[in-house]
């Protein structure tokens, strides 16, 4: 089918058109973030086969079809408007949040923001918290004190791809995992 280069190659270009810029190809995406694939494979160039690979071997999950198969979307890290409608969830006691030493000090000050997204993405586990911070250097994770921030009255969605979704953590419910 595609080499692991083509996939990697295909997967950041999904990521870009179908998370921050649908435009860039002609595409516009409904309310909940769906385009259909016979379009998105025409702007794409893409054979559907190719694209079934795509998401099938995505180690992040990060696209999702439609129960009918027609249309693909996201399954989060928009930078544009759009409602995936996920139901509000109970998360575990303690999420985690991967990032660099150098971002740090706004982070404990200012909180964990969702900056250009949407939403602020935890992980349930250390490892993958660790894998995200290692995309801009030396990972430092943080613990969120998830079942606190939620007895707060903070809302917390499970993406289809397992990432914990909240609109912000104040620093107070943060600390450095060891």
């Amino acid at each position: 089918m595609l080499d692991e280069k083509r996939t990697v190659k295909v997967s950041k270009r999904l990521a870009k058109v179908l998370r921050h810029d649908p435009g860039s190809i002609g595409l516009t995406l409904d309310e909940a973030g769906w385009v259909s694939v016979d379009s998105l494979l025409r702007a794409l160039g893409l054979r559907r086969e190719e694209l079934d690979h795509v998401v099938a071997n995505n180690n992040k999950k990060r696209f999702a079809y439609s129960e009918d198969g027609l249309s693909i979307r996201a399954s989060q890290g928009h930078t544009v408007a759009v409602d995936l409608g996920l139901a509000a969830a109970t998360p575990p006691a303690v999420l985690y949040h991967g990032t660099t030493g150098r971002s740090l000090p706004a982070i404990f000050t200012e909180g964990l923001r969702p900056m250009s997204r949407q939403d602020v993405h935890l992980s349930a586990d250390i490892e993958t918290a660790v894998r995200v911070g290692s995309r801009h250097g030396r990972p430092v994770v943080l613990e969120v004190d998830a079942a606190a921030l939620a007895a707060a009255g903070h809302e917390f969605r499970l993406s289809a791809n397992g990432v914990w979704l909240t609109d912000a953590v104040p620093a107070a419910y943060l600390t450095e995992a060891r």
